[in-house]
């Protein structure tokens, strides 16, 4: 296992990325973690961004430049109760035939075209196993293969089986690997192989589970965690990053559970991680007003995933709170922060 200590803004003498013109939203992110997410398309020369505030999510398209082209405001499924739900998570899953746009919140789940226009699907939650003092929410969206999974307040995954079109779908499998509420979900294609491991999900107590998907989805190694949560987890080659609210990220061996570097890399909280898969760029955000840049690779020698630290943004005065790469080289990014009324954009120079 191997030690990284985070160098901050200071260790570049060339800056790596710059700051590009900002995207106006109507209102601020809310304070949660993974509030941002990004779906790039290219054959439009767009990219959606979706932010969470309240009972309301707030898509946005733009073009290259940041010119804001539409904007719809979705609001949480009343479902049962008085007081309007709040949304926790908006998240576009891209599906081998179709892109849907999943929002979780206080009473269930909706899924939409990916433009937002027409809901397809709402699951409500079942509140029936809560005590009165527990909140009940759904949290942790990602898509593998023609399934869905999604976390909740329980520790329970729920397996969605998405159909190539239409509203017909099926809660499939409820996975059962956490004992704590599920704070985020990750994958990655298994490309065909046998026993890899293509799905990773996050819990409060820092606990990671490790998956195999498939008809059945089966367990194939649990993580522990060590005291404190883990809000943002991915995946990429067979390693899982997880980034934890003690500002450490952690790299371990998806098949083994085995830890092959921690980095020091953040002053306070992680709130995201992102992948450029094809760069091997990890992306990771806090709580101390941080975004930092790593470039992973695996040493041939010991077939152990190395780290390079390779930029650090401050967003002064900020609590950020979401953080995504723009597209999969990983050559643009974008980030939201709690009362900051735009998104902001970062390109590399």
């Amino acid at each position: 296992m191997v030690a990284v200590d985070s160098q901050g803004p200071q260790d570049s003498a060339v800056r790596m990325f710059r700051r590009e013109r900002s995207i106006p939203l109507r209102g601020s992110a809310a304070a949660l973690c993974n509030n941002l997410s990004v779906l790039q398309l290219p054959s439009r020369n767009l990219t959606h961004f979706g932010v969470v505030h309240g009972p309301s999510a707030q898509l946005v398209s733009a073009a290259p430049e940041g010119v804001p082209l539409a904007q719809r405001q979705l609001h949480a499924k009343e479902g049962a109760g008085v007081s309007p739900p709040l949304i926790t998570q908006v998240h576009w899953c891209v599906l081998p035939f179709r892109v849907l746009l999943v929002l979780t919140s206080h009473r269930g789940i909706q899924m939409y075209e990916s433009d937002g226009s027409v809901m397809v699907y709402w699951h409500a939650l079942d509140s029936g196993d809560a005590s009165p003092v527990q909140a009940v929410f759904a949290r942790g969206i990602a898509a593998s293969g023609h399934f869905i999974c999604v976390g909740t307040w329980s520790g329970r995954i729920l397996v969605f089986d998405i159909p190539a079109k239409g509203p017909n779908i099926v809660l499939s499998e409820e996975l059962a690997g956490h004992q704590t509420p599920v704070t985020d979900i990750a994958t990655e294609p298994a490309q065909g192989q046998d026993c890899v491991a293509d799905m990773v999900t996050a819990d409060d107590s820092g606990l990671l589970c490790v998956w195999r998907s498939g008809p059945e989805f089966k367990l194939l190694t649990r993580i522990p965690g060590f005291g404190v949560p883990c809000p943002s987890v991915q995946l990429w080659h067979g390693t899982v990053a997880a980034g934890y609210g003690d500002g450490q990220v952690r790299l371990y061996e998806a098949g083994t559970g085995t830890l092959h570097v921690q980095i020091s890399a953040h002053a306070r909280a992680i709130c995201a991680l992102d992948l450029a898969s094809e760069a091997g760029k990890l992306l990771s955000a806090a709580e101390d007003t941080f975004v930092h840049i790593w470039k992973l690779s695996r040493s041939p020698e010991s077939g152990y995933t190395e780290v390079e630290h390779c930029h650090g943004e401050c967003v002064p005065d900020t609590q950020v709170c979401g953080a995504r790469f723009c597209d999969p080289s990983g050559s643009s990014f974008a980030v939201t922060g709690y009362d900051l009324a735009e998104i902001l954009r970062f390109s590399s120079v």
